[in-house]
């Protein structure tokens, strides 16, 4: 069980340092053309949580606003596409789906050093730590509640009904993730994991039978959620960098890692409902959280979940040995970054449990 307080070292602001820093002024100038109602002065800080697209917080005597920009620096192949979650994230406010409203996108990479975009400030709690420490077990169940509805909810549009239809192949999602993660972790290589090399040749030939595509996250987990101030309702969901058009059962199934993440005490290490009481806390069993989205959705993960949690725990080893591979090259965003190499070898260990329970 984790003993770092993920809510303490990933909550609130920082100072930006070397190549993350931003000009106040020259991007002042720009907002006070691009964004109605803008009005200096302003300060900018970037947020301590997150380990990609680096995330600002703007603040004006009025009104607070968010950027997200591409990291500076050598990047992986198709990585931090800011213009991406511009464009999804504009979609799906316009069909009151809870995302922070879309303000502006800059590919003038002169002033801010990089692409980016701005969006409203989302005023309401994060929530670093899955079993929610600080709050009650009726609150729990009704976050959890909303968490499921919502990815059931995103994976009830049509994509080509709100302007998406272009948003990515769609067909063959995890086949084409398992080759993408395969190459971006062969990308940032490090040391040889075991697991990860028997992975790259197992799961390609173990590829879960396919439905209709739907828009998916890609990173839909707790931490990625803001929640209402004072209720138990999503206003906001992060974190759109790895969203298109793919499998909803691999898009969902993807944070039921939450139930089976390897127990870490680094502050750098993903979270995990491992270990705790989660019946006392009020938070459901993967099993009857699982039957709440298929009573949603009617899609049913559980006749090849195995594999899909393979899948996911693979895919999110991959993802942190990107990290690493940042590290490598210094375009890192978080102080936490460089402890993320401990955690890729346990994923893959499990993600490899799950490959075997399968067969």
């Amino acid at each position: 069980m984790t003993t770092i307080d993920r809510q303490q070292a990933f909550s609130g602001t920082k100072d930006a340092a070397g190549a993350l820093r931003i000009d106040e002024a020259r991007l002042e100038v720009y907002l006070a053309n691009a964004v109605k109602g803008f009005a200096g002065p302003l300060t900018v800080k970037q947020f301590k949580g997150g380990q990609s697209n680096p995330t600002y917080l703007l603040e004006t005597p009025s009104r607070k606003y968010v950027l997200r920009r591409k990291p500076p620096g050598k990047l992986l192949p198709s990585a931090h596409a800011v213009d991406r979650e511009f464009k999804v994230i504009s979609a799906l406010h316009a069909q009151q789906f809870p995302v922070a409203e879309p303000l502006a996108y800059c590919a003038d990479e002169t002033v801010a050093g990089t692409p980016f975009y701005v969006m409203s400030f989302a005023d309401g709690r994060v929530f670093w730590e899955p079993q929610m420490p600080g709050s009650n077990a009726a609150e729990r169940i009704a976050v959890y509640d909303a968490m499921n509805a919502t990815i059931a909810q995103l994976h009830s549009f049509d994509p080509a009904g709100i302007g998406l239809g272009d948003f990515g192949r769609g067909e063959n999602y995890v086949a084409r993730q398992v080759d993408r993660w395969s190459k971006q972790y062969r990308a940032s290589e490090t040391d040889t994991i075991d697991a990860m090399e028997r992975l790259i040749e197992w799961l390609p030939v173990h590829i879960p039978p396919a439905g209709k595509p739907t828009l998916v996250h890609g990173d839909y987990r707790i931490d990625n959620l803001i929640v209402d101030k004072g209720a138990p309702k999503i206003i906001a969901v992060l974190d759109w960098e790895l969203s298109t058009l793919g499998d909803p059962l691999a898009d969902f199934t993807y944070h039921l890692m939450a139930w089976h993440m390897p127990p870490t005490e680094s502050a750098a290490g993903t979270a995990t409902l491992a270990g705790h009481d989660i019946a006392s806390l009020g938070i459901p069993s993967m099993d009857d959280y699982v039957a709440a989205y298929v009573a949603r959705t009617g899609l049913d993960p559980r006749p090849h979940l195995p594999v899909y949690l393979a899948y996911n725990f693979f895919r999110i080893a991959a993802i942190l040995q990107g990290i690493i591979g940042r590290v490598r090259d210094g375009t890192a965003t978080s102080e936490f970054a460089p402890a993320k190499a401990d955690m890729i070898r346990p994923l893959a260990d499990t993600a490899w449990e799950f490959a075997r329970a399968a067969r």
